[in-house]
């Protein structure tokens, strides 16, 4: 948090997506935050999204200028919309310097939570976490947040500020759906649900650890990845498993509203988290897992099938086409493609040449 207080006379826009988890985002809205925002005399424009990527179109040919911040009141979702809008732009440089703002209204909220978290304000959920993110916008208050480039085998390039996922988790995300009536209870109904049809997922994964006297990166550059083509240089780790339950890159704290994923988290780290739990885990052990980490205590359960490595870059190739590719909560693609790798920085020259695999880059960036 860098800014003690808001800007005066802060013209912001807020885009609510009506039918984000419950679909109650609207009345919520007009519920809880409507009212501490007039209270705090701050002028807004709200905005209903009517279709899928709306925000993306809205913000790629908005006239920013208008604006001071952009508001999300949604999952994650919609804020994923908004910044992939903002980096298609010419002058993605200084768009995606604008600020903007996370409202919980969806089903897994993780970077509203995480946002909250960061203020070393206690645990909040439901409404409690609303009130908690609306008194933070009304205040102004600014900071720094780690962005992801990502580049799929199809040569489509995404932006991420939240997760990248494989087999087990991105599965119960995409599956769980069909639950989202019922709220953020959806992601424990899906994870029983897959539980009983506990599938494994084969594949090579690789990553370049951080060692303590690493610097952050400051540039979203993808040089630390090699080619699809290249071996991965002799500073990378190459794990020997090639059967997996999941794979997690995360880089924000908390993966839902009551899943506290990567507890050393920080907003700007330049860090991908990197989680990932291999075969031969039991039904029961995978449950407790998810269950302790709604406190954060997954890492001292002593499980030996889950791996947790702070990373400045991954590889990932799956091997058998099961399983499913999300960012940020959203599927991007059947996992049957070749390769997805990460890497740390801070936007600072136009994106390069997109690659026939996947890659990922870190930036920091005001949220």
């Amino acid at each position: 948090i860098s800014e003690p207080q808001r800007p005066r006379g802060m013209r912001v826009m807020i885009l609510v997506n009506p039918h984000s988890g419950r679909g109650q985002a609207l009345q919520l809205f007009t519920g809880h935050v409507q009212g501490m925002l007039t209270e705090a005399a701050i002028p807004y424009t709200l905005v209903i999204t009517e279709h899928q990527n709306h925000a993306r179109e809205l913000v790629r040919k908005a006239d920013l200028s208008q604006w001071d911040a952009l508001v999300i009141m949604s999952g994650d979702g919609l804020l994923f919309e908004v910044i992939n809008g903002l980096m298609d732009r010419e002058d993605w440089q200084e768009a995606i310097q604008t600020p903007l703002g996370i409202l919980p209204g969806g089903s897994g909220n993780a970077l509203a939570a995480s946002v909250h978290h960061y203020s070393q304000s206690p645990p909040a959920w439901n409404e409690e976490l609303l009130l908690s993110c609306g008194f933070m916008l009304c205040k102004g208050l600014v900071g720094s947040m780690d962005l992801v480039s990502i580049h799929l085998a199809s040569r489509q390039r995404l932006f991420s500020f939240l997760s990248l996922a494989w087999g087990f988790v991105a599965d119960v995300d995409i599956e769980s759906e069909k639950y989202r009536h019922v709220g953020a209870i959806r992601f424990l109904m899906g994870t029983l649900v897959r539980l009983a049809t506990l599938k494994v997922y084969q594949g090579r994964l690789a990553y370049l650890p951080v060692k303590e006297s690493d610097s952050k990166t400051r540039a979203l550059l993808d040089t630390l990845l090699p080619g699809l083509d290249q071996p991965v240089p002799e500073s990378w780790t190459v794990v020997r498993e090639e059967d997996f339950v999941l794979v997690l890159a995360i880089y924000q704290s908390h993966l839902a509203e009551d899943l506290w994923t990567a507890p050393g988290a920080m907003a700007d780290d330049g860090l991908i988290h990197l989680f990932y739990v291999t075969a031969g885990i039991s039904r029961p052990a995978l449950l407790r897992l998810f269950l302790a980490m709604e406190k954060g205590a997954h890492l001292a359960c002593g499980c030996p099938h889950l791996v947790y490595e702070k990373v400045k870059a991954l590889r990932l190739e799956p091997l058998t086409p099961q399983g499913m590719i999300t960012v940020d909560g959203e599927m991007v693609e059947e996992a049957h493609f070749p390769v997805l790798g990460g890497s740390c920085g801070e936007p600072g020259q136009a994106p390069p040449p997109v690659p026939p695999y996947i890659r990922a880059a870190a930036s920091s960036e005001e949220a």
